[in-house]
């Protein structure tokens, strides 16, 4: 994944962008704020304030309360750069050509109608997003390697105007951080509801104009979203709910807090760390997941395989997981990601997979449903 390049272009490049990319400081008194974007109903880990010659967006630091991360200041491609911005990374709007670290973010291209936007991307084996796969096959996409040590030559020979990456707490970017193109913090993933999630492709509108389409398909998902919360509300009983399966001695677990655990209640089952107040992940060992959640009625795993998972394979895979009452009584659930694109389709449009999971949990509900992402595990005994 890893190739030279010419440092002549690399750096000429690295020049040209540097000029592309500027910060200042100090409030211009001829601008007035026309819009501090009321609209935004879900989402915390961004603020948008329209001023009459740019556009103002503030992302927040979601690991430190009240600490803004990045601000980025929007100009119009097509008009003189005002003077006197505020501080922030200044982006000339609509971007033409992009990088991107995750499939997730290629897929809410992909649904504002800009995926010839990206230029690159990292790790394309993931990424269930047919134009995206079409356009590496002919070379108008390339594959820029890793997203923990993506190959900074390739970047800069492809000259994007800004990428798009999903930061981690307390990791930085390396050498790309260095290369003077404007580095895009989405922090989605870290947003501790469904809809706060979804509503991030307001924020990628914004980048290209696409405002208006953004704001209808937000709309349409959100009404979607909020009758099947409606329709599980019903229930009178909540099967309690476990998720995931250990990977190496740890066992990762949706926060109490994030958007998976809003999720699970919102298809009228009980999370076992509901109550808990973390937007991330957990981390547990074996022992103290069994403790807490061996009599769970259900169990929902995710894998990538290109080979199916059932119950013998999961205990060779580690004896202990037949001790839970869900594999005893066959209620697992199983979601093999490289056979459907549930992280592609999750942050746009989790009414899909807030509907599978009220079918697993209360198929009364919805008669006749089809499971698209989880399957019955399958019993070869």
């Amino acid at each position: 994944m890893i190739s030279n390049s010419r440092y002549i272009l690399y750096i000429s490049c690295f020049i040209f962008l540097m000029s592309c990319t500027r910060q200042s400081s100090g409030y211009g008194t001829e601008n007035q704020v026309l819009d501090q974007h009321p609209e935004i109903k879900y989402a915390q880990g961004f603020s948008v304030y329209k001023f009459d010659d740019y556009t103002k967006i503030t992302i927040m630091n979601p690991w430190v309360k009240g600490q803004v991360m990045r601000s980025y200041i929007l100009v119009d491609k097509t008009k003189q750069t005002p003077e006197n911005l505020p501080d922030g990374t200044v982006i000339r709007v609509p971007l033409g050509r992009v990088v991107c670290y995750s499939s997730v973010h290629c897929s809410v291209l992909d649904e504002l109608d800009v995926i010839d936007s990206v230029v690159g991307v990292c790790e394309p084996r993931y990424i269930d997003v047919p134009a995206v796969r079409e356009k590496i096959k002919d070379g108008s996409i390339i594959d820029i390697g890793m997203a923990s040590n993506p190959d900074v030559e390739k970047i800069m020979l492809i000259s994007p105007d800004a990428i798009l990456t999903s930061p981690l707490k307390e990791v930085g970017y390396g050498k790309v951080e260095n290369v003077g193109i404007p580095i895009i913090d989405c922090v989605d993933y870290m947003e501790s509801t469904p809809l706060g999630r979804t509503e991030w492709i307001r924020f990628l509108a914004l980048l290209f104009d696409k405002e208006t389409l953004a704001d209808s398909l937000f709309a349409k998902t959100e009404q979607s979203y909020n009758e099947l919360k409606t329709l599980a509300s019903s229930v009178k009983e909540r099967p309690s709910v476990m998720t995931e399966k250990e990977y190496g001695n740890i066992w990762y677990l949706p926060g109490g807090q994030s958007y998976m655990a809003h999720l699970l209640r919102d298809a009228g089952s009980a999370y076992f760390w509901e109550n808990d107040s973390t937007t991330g992940s957990l981390s547990f060992s074996f022992e103290t997941v069994l403790d807490k959640c061996e009599h769970a009625d259900y169990w929902l795993i995710k894998y990538f395989n290109d080979k199916e998972l059932d119950y013998s394979q999961l205990e060779a895979e580690y004896a202990p997981y037949a001790s839970f009452d869900a594999f005893k009584n066959k209620s697992i659930f199983a979601c093999n990601t490289s056979k459907n694109r549930y992280y592609e389709e999750l942050p746009v449009h989790p009414d899909y997979v807030l509907k599978e999971l009220i079918a697993i949990f209360h198929p009364e509900l919805l008669p006749g449903y089809r499971q698209k992402y989880y399957k019955k595990l399958r019993d070869e005994k």
